[in-house]
C-alpha cells in the first residue's frame, strides 16, 4: 500500500484509522482537515486548498483521510492507489459524532489551526456536525459506489469496512506483516547475496 486515503461519512472514524495506518505503514499522514481549516472555522480559499492538497499528495507514500468530493477528490483519488471506505452504521456514526463532540467540547481539544468544538455550536448552530451527520449520512452512503465506478477511479483498489472490528483485523495485518521478515531478505542472507 503505497498512497491510502481513508474516506467515509462524518464522524466515522477516518481520521482515527488513517492515524493508525500511518503508525503502522511509517509513512506521512495527511489530513485533509488540518489543511482545509483556517482560525475561526474559515475556509480554506478553494485554489490555496487545491495548492496544498496537491503537494501533500505529490509524495510517494502517504495516507490521507477526509472527503472534501468536490474540491479536491479528484486531486487525492487520482494520487491514491487504495480507498478504504468507512461504510459503517447509521447508529455507530450518530453515537461517534454525539461522543466525539461531547469529548472535544468538555476536554476544550484544540484541533486544525487552534480551532475548538463547542456544544453550542455542535447542537444549535445551523452548521452543527449533529445536524450534518443526520442530514448527509444516507445520501453520502449512496454515493461511494457510483464514485468508485468512475473511469478516472477504476485504478483504486478499493477496501470496505462494514465493522469496526474488521478495520481492526486490518491495522492488525499491517503490524503482522511489518513484524514478518522479509522473505527475500532471509533467502539473501549471508552467502546468497544476489
Amino acid at each position: 500500500m503505497r498512497r491510502v486515503v481513508v474516506v467515509g461519512t462524518s464522524c466515522s472514524g477516518k481520521t482515527t484509522l488513517a492515524g493508525r495506518i500511518t503508525g503502522e505503514l511509517r509513512v506521512p499522514n495527511i489530513e485533509l482537515d488540518a489543511i482545509h481549516w483556517l482560525p475561526q472555522w474559515q475556509e480554506r480559499p478553494l485554489e490555496e486548498f487545491r495548492e496544498l492538497t496537491a503537494m501533500a499528495v505529490a509524495e510517494e507514500r502517504w495516507v490521507a483521510d477526509g472527503n472534501y468530493t468536490r474540491k479536491v477528490r479528484d486531486i487525492v483519488w487520482g494520487r491514491a492507489t487504495s480507498v478504504i471506505w468507512l461504510n459503517y452504521s447509521f447508529p455507530l456514526v450518530l453515537w461517534r459524532a454525539l461522543s466525539r463532540t461531547v469529548r472535544r467540547s468538555f476536554g476544550g481539544q484544540v484541533l486544525y489551526s487552534g480551532n475548538k468544538e463547542s456544544l453550542r455550536h455542535a447542537f444549535l448552530s445551523r452548521e452543527s456536525i449533529i445536524w450534518w451527520v443526520i442530514t448527509t449520512f444516507h445520501r453520502r452512503r449512496r454515493a461511494f459506489p457510483a464514485q468508485f465506478q468512475k473511469p478516472e477511479f477504476r485504478h483504486l483498489n478499493v477496501i470496505e469496512f462494514r465493522k469496526q472490528r474488521d478495520a481492526d483485523a486490518f491495522v492488525n495485518s499491517l503490524n503482522d506483516a511489518r513484524s514478518t521478515p522479509d522473505e527475500s531478505a532471509m533467502q539473501r542472507g549471508p552467502g546468497n547475496e544476489r
